[in-house]
């Protein structure tokens, strides 16, 4: 594969670069009820647009699923046992020696932050939820992280987690790698990512050649 000029690469975090999802079905105690509390997650953070609490949508979350609320404050109290997906920090090392790095990510501030430090990597710029005062897939997230950069959407890739950033980094002209690890189906009429896999491996040969 052709090596493509990007001055930068963003990323999506909880699902793109780390293993979350095995964390919630931990501390659910099932993976079927982890998966079924972290999509009606998902589905709050991705409606809800301006920004509350990221704790409390997970709570939220975890009682529309029949969970107890307090299970949110021991996900929180775990962030800091967030493993990479294989491979990841090797390719995030690779990459940063072409271009710059930053993270856009669904989260507070104090977990964000947790969550990035978990990739080994020391990212250019770190935008949250909280900072931005919204959820993706409103602009303003991945917008922030341009503007902080100094570089232009056409100048950058966006490394997605899940299907719902394809309809925000989109909106703001990112072309998306699509790293779906977990196998998120996606809505018809969502934009179609430049390239779509379930690992970071083409990633790689797409910016290092």
């Amino acid at each position: 594969m052709t090596a493509q000029h990007f001055r930068a690469v963003l990323f999506d975090l909880l699902t793109g670069l780390l293993d979350s999802w095995s964390l919630w079905e931990c501390v659910a105690g099932d993976p079927e009820r982890g998966r079924r509390w972290r999509l009606a997650y998902l589905a709050k953070t991705y409606s809800e647009s301006l920004y509350r609490p990221y704790e409390t949508l997970v709570r939220e979350a975890a009682v529309e699923t029949a969970l107890p609320a307090v299970l949110a404050d021991r996900l929180a109290a775990r962030y800091g046992e967030l493993e990479p997906w294989p491979g990841v920090t090797e390719v995030l090392k690779a990459v940063a020696q072409k271009c710059r790095l930053a993270v856009v990510t669904n989260c507070s501030e104090a977990l964000g932050h947790i969550a990035a430090e978990r990739t080994g990597i020391a990212f250019d710029a770190i935008v949250t939820a909280e900072r931005a005062g919204y959820y993706k897939p409103h602009p303003r997230p991945y917008r922030l992280a341009l503007d902080e950069l100094g570089i232009s959407a056409k100048e950058s890739l966006f490394v997605a987690g899940s299907a719902y950033d394809l309809f925000g980094a989109h909106a703001v002209g990112l072309p998306v790698f699509w790293h779906d690890r977990i196998g998120m189906a996606t809505a018809v009429e969502a934009p179609s990512p430049l390239a779509h896999h379930e690992n970071l491996q083409p990633l790689y040969k797409m910016i290092c050649g």
